[in-house]
């Protein structure tokens, strides 16, 4: 699947793959456009978003023996501290398999990280399993100070694929809030306000969360084997509300990303229903997981290695997947962050729906 190089020239003009697994064949499977998505819906349906802003969570520095050193920001690790991951010399230009690890004294517990011309400053803690790239790092500033240094030193995380580095505002979705993500909660960046408000004229309901997306691949075999890694999320009291009230009328609760399938289903996990207020998530949900809570998902499009396509496996039964793949890639769907999106819902498909176009 050939991955998006760059964001396109308008957010909420990108392909759009229908994926319904109530119909039969050869009718579960439609090509669109994301601003067909309104009228895939249904009136007293409920689109639940993540609204975390991404954080520039890529640091490039050096250690006090004057080292090359880039610490991608991962997750927090309580009372200021961050996890990261950290890598050897290079940028986002080299594939993050192909870089090099860190030096021994990057990573030595104790030692001073320098980033942004020495302005940012931190402390490296314990490292973590599974693997000891994977550390805790304390900022020796605090408040608005260590914030406004974190966004001048800071970049958002890059990949190889992509033709040049992206600008933070290219990685934040219309109604991003909070700085949470640490990449992109990427599925939502194609909604735009336009079809939001298309959205609520429908009678289709929409509602936030906030979930603390972490990194995506880190190139260490340990660490992605075991992606994605515990993540903060935190649900209002109204968007509990909001589902409640969708299911008891018979409406369908559909997640802008898998970060909110985490979220949903991991608050849900103890008592079968989602609770407000904040909260952990270790879910790794997939094929044959049955969701509590979420009835469809609004994603990208996740080629079959990738973590997300197995949490897809919830929603559709994989032989679907694998052939809504295969439609994506021959039709030239993109893949990755900047790409098209894929929609699996049942009853998307049904009468009255739109024709392909």
């Amino acid at each position: 699947m050939e991955p998006a190089r760059t964001y396109p020239a308008r957010r909420d003009d990108v392909r759009l793959l229908v994926v319904d697994p109530a119909a039969g064949a050869p009718g579960a499977l439609r090509e669109l456009r994301t601003g067909a998505l309104p009228s895939l819906l249904a009136p007293g349906d409920l689109l639940v978003v993540n609204d975390a802003a991404t954080l520039p969570a890529s640091l490039l520095g050096r250690d006090e023996a004057g080292n090359a050193v880039e610490a991608r920001l991962i997750g927090a690790a309580g009372d200021g501290a961050f996890q990261a991951v950290l890598f050897g010399a290079g940028d986002w230009h080299l594939r993050t398999e192909d870089r090099p690890p860190p030096s021994p004294a990057s990573l030595a517990l104790g030692t001073r990280l320098f980033f942004g011309d020495g302005e940012l400053v931190v402390v490296v803690g314990k490292s973590r399993p599974p693997s000891h790239r994977l550390v805790d790092l304390a900022f020796e500033l605090a408040g608005d100070a260590l914030w406004g240094a974190l966004y001048r030193a800071g970049r958002p995380v890059s990949y190889s694929y992509l033709t040049g580095a992206l600008p933070l505002w290219a990685v934040q979705t219309v109604y991003a809030a909070r700085p949470w993500a640490f990449e992109m909660p990427s599925a939502g960046r194609s909604l735009s306000w336009e079809i939001l408000l298309a959205l609520r004229r429908r009678g289709v309901g929409w509602a936030s969360l906030t979930h603390a997306a972490g990194l995506s691949a880190t190139g260490d075999p340990a660490i992605d084997a075991a992606l994605p890694l515990p993540e903060h999320f935190e649900i209002p009291a109204a968007t509990v509300t909001a589902i409640e009230e969708t299911h008891a009328r018979g409406g369908r609760v559909v997640a802008a990303g898998t970060t909110v399938v985490r979220a949903l289903e991991g608050s849900s996990a103890a008592t079968g229903a989602p609770r407000a207020g904040g909260g952990e998530t270790d879910l790794h949900i997939e094929a044959g997981y049955r969701p509590r809570v979420v009835d469809g998902i609004f994603t990208g499009i996740h080629a079959t290695p990738e973590t997300h396509f197995a949490l897809l496996g919830a929603f559709a039964p994989r032989d679907l997947l694998v052939a809504a793949l295969a439609a994506a890639e021959a039709s030239g769907f993109l893949s990755h962050e900047l790409g098209d999106a894929m929609l699996i819902l049942p009853g998307a498909l049904g009468p009255g729906r739109p024709a392909v176009g």
